[in-house]
């Protein structure tokens, strides 16, 4: 039962606006004041456990826990803990003095200019969330020190509160909500439960909420990797991620110098699909969720990578919400960069067979670290690989190799060929294995970019897709195949297919090529179709809007059909002729379409 009160007083925060400020400014979603209460509730338990082992507690620890309960009538929430409790001496310099001397400080300083950010550290604010949901809060707190006195601290949100003695018998805290009415949405037991679950789902204390334990107090990222089994791993990946496939393999961070960082980083299977695999690395400090938000912490490219990472050394706004950056976040995003590329290296180098196996899933990491960074490069030149149309896979040096021979030009350039669509292009690809030219498969989202990166970073070497021109220009060598037409014919071929084709968009060009080629070839410049490639994989418009691409229609002046539509003496049938091969070329690159795609099979089957 309570005696008199003891002492009634002012907070010492020298401003009658402090409780507005922590509401509206510093603590914009609301459900976190569930975070910092536990928090502070784990906080007191651990403390405990460390005067234990220090020898300076000699009493029993028993069931450690913290206890949340909802009351829906009475409209409160209680956050209860059998930690190191208060004594009245130390409601007064904890609780009573907000943030000890500096709220003057930061009201004048922060108040109106949105800079938060700067003050993390500076001001223990944590348990005055409490009033961002509550319009009265109560402390019942007992110390663990021997004779202490259990005390009830309560204020309304004022700057005044009363300090009583109360009856309380075991040591530690209970913190009661008098829930407001405009926040009565968290006196819901799945919403509290929710809360729970999202922040406190590994504090390394138990949290009990509706008589059942929530979180997992020791996460393998707690653990020694050498105390930990491949099943281990799958496990916890589950249970971050319960409808995903089993990720391909994983590196456990562990670091204590020259900052503290904890985690384990997965390698999902992707689906060459960069925004809906983001976002999936949960950012921990001390086992207290913050953000999946990891921008600064995580290389760009490394965060279609899952799992957990965990350090109290990351640097945290005020309210815990975002980060900021500062050395400690280069030096952990540069550590992380490198941890990925050793165990890139390492697979790799004793399990290459393997290491080929999982290439495509893992390709999008390894190539938009290439892309993105140079660091990265340095190490993933040595395992990065490409794979070619038959299969096969090669590292830089491997493809450099194979081709050299006979895929460098006149000009001592070597010329990677390349096919974004096997199927689309295969009369393409064709063409090329007649001549023994190899051809690489660069299919995924990022390969545009990465097709640049290549050309950056390897000397004397281009990459061209194999329907970006006709073979003998992609490749130029010194010996030229002769043209069976003579100079008139040639001109009169040219205007003829320049009349068919009545194409601004369409270059025709007539060239000598091998006669088991096509009697005409479409093909797109290089730079357009990487330009458009580039952009569609990074969501933009096409800089060439909704022009046609300029394209070139190479006409094979030795091939049999060429002659013989030059021979053909009706003028109609001349052209409907030369019409029908231009609409095969046309056909042959997915162009034909509507109108012309209809005549030209009402044509076809007239000649059957």
């Amino acid at each position: 039962m309570e005696t008199v009160i003891q002492e009634k007083g002012n907070l010492s925060i020298h401003t009658e606006n402090i409780f507005p400020i922590i509401k509206k400014f510093l603590y914009s979603d609301h459900e976190i004041f569930l975070r910092e209460l536990v928090s502070n509730a784990v906080d007191a338990t651990q403390k405990l456990k460390k005067l234990s082992s220090y020898g300076e507690f000699n009493g029993e620890l028993g069931d450690l826990k913290v206890v949340v309960k909802l009351d829906k009538e009475a409209k409160t929430i209680t956050i209860s803990d059998n930690g190191i409790g208060m004594t009245a001496d130390e409601i007064k310099k904890y609780i009573n003095q907000i943030a000890f001397s500096g709220a003057t400080e930061f009201v004048e300083k922060y108040k109106d200019k949105g800079d938060e950010g700067k003050i993390i550290g500076n001001f223990g604010l944590g348990f005055y969330s409490a009033y961002m949901v509550s319009n009265n809060v109560e402390i019942i707190t007992k110390s663990y020190k021997d004779g202490s006195e259990a005390v009830r601290w309560e204020c309304d949100g004022s700057t005044e509160f009363t300090l009583t003695t109360a009856e309380k018998a075991d040591r530690g805290s209970d913190i009661v909500l008098h829930i407001a009415e405009d926040s009565e949405e968290f006196l819901d037991e799945y919403r509290l439960r929710g809360i729970l679950e999202k922040y406190g789902k590994f504090l390394p204390i138990q949290i009990e909420f509706e008589d059942k334990i929530i979180n997992n107090t020791a996460p393998i990222w707690t653990k020694n990797p050498s105390d930990l089994k491949d099943e281990d791993y799958i496990a916890f990946y589950k249970e971050l991620y319960p409808m995903s496939e089993d990720p391909l393999f994983w590196i456990h961070l562990n670091v204590d110098y020259p900052f503290n960082l904890t985690g384990v980083l997965y390698f999902p299977k992707l689906k060459n699909d960069f925004q809906g695999q983001r976002e999936k690395i949960q950012l921990y400090s001390r086992q207290v969720f913050i953000t999946d938000e990891v921008k600064d912490i995580v290389p760009d490219f490394l965060q279609l990578l899952h799992g957990v990472i965990d350090s109290p050394d990351i640097p945290l706004n005020v309210s815990r919400s975002y980060l900021q950056a500062d050395g400690n976040v280069k030096k952990i995003n540069g550590y992380i960069t490198r941890k990925v590329g050793d165990k890139l290296a390492e697979i790799f180098k004793n399990d290459r067979e393997g290491f080929e196996g999982k290439f495509d899933d893992i390709g999008l990491f390894v190539k938009y670290g290439i892309v993105s960074d140079e660091k990265f490069y340095e190490k993933a030149k040595d395992f990065c690989l490409v794979k070619n149309v038959d299969g096969k896979y090669f590292t830089f040096a491997e493809y450099t190799e194979h081709v050299k021979e006979n895929q460098t030009d006149k000009n001592d350039q070597q010329v990677w060929l390349y096919t974004t669509d096997e199927q689309k292009q295969d009369s393409f690809i064709q063409s090329a294995e007649k001549r023994n030219y190899d051809v690489l498969l660069l299919t995924s989202v990022i390969d545009s970019h990465f097709i640049n990166a290549l050309e950056q970073k390897l000397e004397k070497t281009s990459v061209k897709r194999v329907d970006s021109d006709t073979l003998d220009k992609l490749i130029e060598k010194d010996v030229k195949l002769e043209s069976v037409l003579s100079t008139e014919d040639e001109e009169k071929i040219k205007k003829l297919f320049e009349d068919v084709a009545s194409s601004k968009s369409a270059h025709i060009t007539v060239e000598a090529m091998p006669v088991d080629e096509l009697p005409v070839v479409i093909t797109f410049p290089e730079f357009m179709r990487r330009m458009t490639d580039m952009q569609a994989s990074s969501g933009q418009r096409s800089m060439f809007g909704d022009m046609p691409l300029m394209y070139t229609v190479s006409l094979n002046a030795n091939h049999p059909v060429i002659s013989r539509v030059l021979q053909t003496e009706n003028e109609l049938d001349q052209k409907s002729l030369a019409k029908q091969v231009y609409d095969l070329a046309l056909l042959s690159q997915g162009l034909l379409t509507g109108n012309d795609l209809t005549r030209f099979i009402q044509r076809t089957v007239a000649t059957l």
